[in-house]
């Protein structure tokens, strides 16, 4: 953000945004792709995985154009008449929406191939890859410095050439490892009908995500305007790079449960449904709770001038990242079942409802920005109620035992871990040293708290020997 300046770095933020709120749709495509090509590989017919991995590449290309051709009609419109843009920013926005627009027909192009790798586990090529996309990113932070022309242009242009590389590499990488992919783009009517009607119901539930993502981000700068989309930006950023520990550890075990439910194996399932949701919230709440603690000494460091706003922006945004752990392995298993249709419509319902309620507030009542954030946790809480509810009855898991094996450990948790810190936080003057005293009493605190209430005998054991096994190097 110092780089591009606070104005230019909301800039970038609302416009890109415009864009990906043809995201519904892309969405909805990738999630039903991710999802045959899994469970066809459960089933392990390579005649099957040939003929779905060709219409899917088929129906991938068509959203690409669809994207294309709305981009520049009714998204162009939008973005030139209802975004509040300086004058004299108006050519550099210009360059970032044409280039969103190309980024995400890269994005949806990729999609086939990278649902392909996690469908296969192999998880080191995710790795890999995103080492090299770090590095990447981290040279246009230095080429914004050296390079003497409009920094925000130069930025977005860099994005896309690392964008380009990525879905080079996934492409290759799939073409010589797995068979199936290496198929044309094909056509079988009654399979393309069948997953245009599964993303159909997908669409709902994705319309809802970019409602409370990219909505919100125009709500706030329709309101508040760019630099408040600056603020948001930054607390959304730190929020990605935190989630992704967690979003690795799903994406993990996310096939298995296609995988189990594809088999008939639900007792399987319902124990890798358990161990996502409960440590993935573990692990996201380690890596967050010390930023909630210290989020204004983490932006000080990191920026040097905190826009307003920001640090509630990013404690508001990390419970919400903090919720998902919980309903991304509940709509994995759904979408295992295919009978996603009673589900997407009510989950999509109540999500599409925290726009019109964040609008009503600020129109008429005037609400700061962040009381919006406070309306998306509501929301999200009482959704994942109702996920639960219709969810659970579907791969025949009791309500109860849920309860009693993800809500009560991880409600202990929440409820002790912050205690220490929060009283020593009360003797200590904000500073490096708190944060480093902090952060370290919060991971004392949530690993023992962990360790005693939120595992099982057999999940301590089994903790307890990788430590023995890491620290003294022995098998």
């Amino acid at each position: 953000m110092n780089t591009l300046g606070i104005v230019d770095f909301g800039i970038n933020n609302v416009v890109g945004g415009v864009i990906t709120m043809l995201g519904f749709m892309t969405g909805s495509l990738s999630s039903a792709s991710s999802r045959y090509i899994t469970f066809d590989l459960g089933k392990g017919d390579m005649r099957v995985m040939k003929n779905t991995f060709g219409n899917i590449k088929s129906i991938h290309y068509i959203l690409a154009g669809i994207i294309l051709l709305v981009g520049e009609t009714i998204g162009l419109w939008f973005m030139s008449n209802k975004l509040q843009i300086p004058v004299e920013r108006e050519t550099a926005a210009m360059w970032v929406y044409q280039f969103s627009i190309l980024s995400s027909m890269l994005s949806v192009l990729s999609a086939p191939y990278n649902a392909a790798i996690i469908a296969h586990e192999k998880m080191s090529a995710f790795a890999y890859i995103s080492i090299i996309d770090v590095i990447l990113k981290l040279l246009i932070v230095y080429a914004l410095v050296v390079i003497p022309y409009d920094k925000l242009i130069v930025y977005v242009l860099l994005f896309f050439c690392i964008q380009l590389f990525d879905r080079i590499v996934y492409g290759v990488y799939c073409y010589r490892h797995f068979e199936e992919t290496r198929v044309k783009p094909s056509y079988n009517s009654k399979l393309f009908k069948e997953i245009f009607v599964y993303a159909g119901w997908t669409m709902n539930g994705n319309l809802a995500v970019i409602g409370f993502t990219q909505g919100i981000n125009i709500l706030l700068n329709m309101f508040f305007g760019p630099a408040v989309n600056a603020a948001r930006g930054i607390a959304v950023q730190v929020q990605t790079v935190c989630q992704n520990f967690c979003t690795n550890f799903q994406m993990a075990v996310n096939p298995q449960l296609t995988k189990s439910y594809a088999q008939g194996n639900l007792a399987y399932m319902h124990q890798l449904l358990v161990k996502s949701s409960k440590f993935s919230f573990f692990i996201l709440f380690m890596i967050t709770l010390p930023l909630m603690f210290e989020a204004k000494t983490v932006l000080t460091l990191w920026l040097g001038v905190v826009p307003e706003h920001t640090v509630n922006f990013l404690r508001l945004i990390l419970i919400t990242g903090i919720l998902y752990t919980l309903s991304n392995p509940i709509c994995t298993a759904i979408h295992a079942t295919g009978n996603i249709k009673r589900f997407q419509i009510i989950e999509g319902t109540l999500l599409l409802l925290i726009v019109p309620i964040a609008y009503i507030l600020l129109k008429f009542f005037h609400i700061r920005p962040e009381y919006v954030f406070l309306v998306h946790i509501v929301v999200e809480l009482f959704t994942q109620i109702v996920r639960l509810k219709i969810v659970l009855p579907q791969i025949e898991m009791k309500l109860m035992l849920y309860i009693k094996t993800v809500v009560l450990p991880i409600g202990s948790i929440v409820l002790l871990a912050p205690v220490i810190p929060y009283f020593i936080g009360k003797y200590i003057n904000e500073g490096l040293t708190s944060f480093f005293v902090i952060s370290a009493a919060c991971v004392i605190s949530t690993s023992i708290m962990i360790l005693s209430l939120g595992c099982t005998a057999s999940e301590r054991a089994y903790i307890m020997c990788i430590l023995k096994k890491r620290i003294f190097n022995k098998k």
